[in-house]
């Protein structure tokens, strides 16, 4: 799975399991382009990483078009290409539909769903002009079978998907694989703050009876956008330890 001189672009890169897909693909070779709302936790990333001709941080916020634009025109004055799109980034808003007000529905669709049509959309057009390229999409194992609680976040999830397929179909064609990975209970800062005996009934329904890495998310990013993966579109690889079986 090298991906020497590859351009790979991650957004929610500076934490989580957008990171460790960083850390991965840098590791592999890639020229890494991350961004985050978290500009400190951002620089943080790059003095981590080192080699600072194969590393970038923009501070983006995804739902912010004019952002996301002068942040892939930046990446294509540098490094004349886009190999990979990774639409990792995500938020949670939860809570039961009766007591869910506009302002969070809002907030999770223009995040999760726009962020990826915004990001998806600025990049697309340098993929069709290499005839090459591939993006890989944050799903949910939500989507597939929701979750009480999380009405605007499963429906995020569940549009990925369908941007997904829609996109496999239309840009297929063009030599650029879409896929997406609907990760289960995975621990990152979002399970850092949940009581204990939510994490047993999650690890409870999983039949490997544990939660996920970010390392494991991140591992199945890196291969989508191998060429091991050539053959695959229009994909959505759990990634879940069972959970949906």
């Amino acid at each position: 799975m090298k991906l020497a001189d590859k351009v790979v672009i991650i957004t929610g890169g500076a934490r989580g399991i957008g990171k460790e897909t960083a850390q991965k693909f840098f590791q592999k070779g890639a020229k890494v382009v991350i961004c985050d709302r978290d500009r400190s936790a951002g620089m943080a990333v790059l003095e981590e990483f080192g080699d600072k001709n194969r590393v970038e941080f923009f501070e983006v916020d995804v739902t912010n078009t004019a952002q996301i634009e002068e942040m892939v025109q930046s990446t294509i004055d540098t490094y004349g290409r886009i190999d990979i799109l990774i639409n990792n980034a995500g938020i949670t808003i939860d809570g039961f539909l009766t007591k869910m007000n506009e302002d969070d529905w809002e907030k999770v669709i223009a995040v999760n769903l726009s962020g990826v049509f915004k990001f998806t959309k600025a990049v697309i057009p340098v993929m069709m002009q290499q005839g090459a390229g591939v993006i890989i999409n944050a799903s949910s194992v939500v989507a597939l079978y929701g979750n009480i609680g999380q009405t605007n976040y499963a429906a995020t999830k569940a549009g990925v998907i369908g941007l997904t397929k829609s996109w496999a179909k239309e840009f297929g064609p063009k030599g650029i694989r879409v896929n997406a990975i609907a990760p289960g209970f995975i621990e990152t800062d979002m399970t850092s703050t949940v009581p204990e005996k939510v994490l047993d009934i999650m690890k409870e329904k999983t039949p490997l009876k544990k939660l996920g890495k970010p390392e494991d998310i991140a591992s199945a990013y890196l291969f989508l956008a191998s060429d091991d993966a050539n053959f695959i579109n229009g994909a959505v690889l759990s990634v879940d330890g069972g959970l949906v079986i």
